[in-house]
């Protein structure tokens, strides 16, 4: 491959990662083509890329857009993948798949200048994500407030009640 040609393949890399810092790297080498055309596709479905890539040329590509973690991770076969909300959103998707096709494995990742490896993308797995973490703080913000709030709106007005009987027998 020439060079010239080496620096397209490199170009274009660097452009269909963006500002991408969040990646999953895959081995899908052993994969037959119909499986991995449907797999590539209910990908795109739910927002994510896949891209198989040369190594060398991957880590030039990064290189040249700062990306640093995935040196160790890109060895043999590699398709890296992106996209979604977040990390654990990616490490989920690509768990559930490497279940359902036998074949495909997950290598590792990079997330924010840290590398993982394939455990630590099975355990982001199964952590909750953006969606659920905001979920749960919101709930906990609201937990105090609405007990506060029913306990005063109550049967009997329990609070108010007491309150009420304080404030009169101070005065009397």
């Amino acid at each position: 491959m020439s060079k010239f040609v080496k620096e397209m393949i490199i170009s274009e890399i660097e452009s269909q990662i963006g500002d991408v810092r969040d990646f999953v790297v895959i081995d899908s080498a052993k994969v037959d083509a119909i499986t991995d055309n449907s797999f590539r596709i209910k990908l795109q479905e739910k927002g994510l890329t896949a891209l198989t890539v040369k190594n060398s040329l991957a880590r030039r590509a990064f290189a040249n857009k700062g990306i640093e973690g995935l040196e160790e991770v890109l060895k043999g076969p590699s398709t890296l993948v992106w996209g979604g909300e977040d990390i654990v959103e990616l490490s989920k998707e690509m768990s559930k798949w490497a279940k359902e096709i036998q074949e495909l494995d997950i290598k590792g990742g990079l997330t924010e200048g840290t590398s993982l490896s394939t455990d630590d993308v099975t355990k982001l797995s199964k952590s909750p994500g953006r969606v659920e973490l905001i979920a749960d703080i919101v709930g906990r913000i609201l937990g105090p407030g609405s007990q506060l709030a029913a306990t005063i709106k109550g049967p009997g007005g329990t609070v108010v009640g007491q309150i009420k009987s304080i404030a009169e027998g101070e005065e009397g």
